[in-house]
């Protein structure tokens, strides 16, 4: 029989090699998940502030995790040590893994020589988001800026992230940049690497 071959069984779902898979998850899964995540940790709160926190660290938790995966699969369980390295690794792998495409940009800051910025036209956790009015500046960004800070992390380039709106000329919708901002240890053991 042609394109007939033996399937491999597993017992159990840990015992599945990690190589790559179908990596496609259903955007309306994905879309009803995350929407549950919020409301659940809405009504776990008493401000907008406290709930981006806690999409923050439910994505950190998914970075950290992403980080050993990508290391693993990609490459060969080594990690990037320089800053341009990472920076560029999470804009491109990571994105690409996550969202099916590489970060619309990656832009150093002009004003502080410790930050930098990932936007994003339509990231996909606002896209399908309506913020009521009393909600006020809530962004849902909270979360990928949550994941970037537990791939950072866990790649040794600790950091403040977080999820800002920037209005655009002629678009109804703002994009949303991911504000990075280096510890200071960071910068210096980059100087020291030249």
């Amino acid at each position: 029989m042609i394109g007939v071959g033996k399937v491999k069984q597993y017992g159990n779902v840990l015992d599945k090699p990690l190589n790559k898979g179908k990596q496609e998850v259903s955007l309306s899964a994905f879309a009803f998940l995350f929407s549950e995540l919020v409301q659940y940790n809405q009504t776990q709160v008493d401000n907008i502030g406290e709930l981006e926190r806690r999409l923050e660290d439910a994505g950190y938790a998914v970075g950290a995790r992403v980080l050993e995966l990508l290391c693993h699969r990609d490459k060969g369980n080594r990690r990037e040590t320089r800053l341009l390295g990472i920076l560029s690794f999470v804009h491109s792998t990571v994105w690409k893994v996550l969202f099916g495409k590489v970060a619309d940009s990656l832009e150093k800051g002009t004003e502080h020589e410790d930050e930098y910025m990932i936007s994003e036209k339509e990231l996909l956790v606002n896209k399908f988001i309506s913020i009521p009015k009393d909600m006020g500046t809530f962004n849902c960004g909270a979360f990928v800026a949550g994941i970037v800070r537990g791939v950072l992390d866990g790649a040794g380039f600790p950091a403040v992230v977080t999820a800002h709106f920037v209005p655009m000329e002629g678009q109804q919708r703002p994009r949303t940049t991911i504000l990075i901002k280096f510890a200071e240890e960071v910068l210096q053991r980059e100087a020291r690497l030249g």
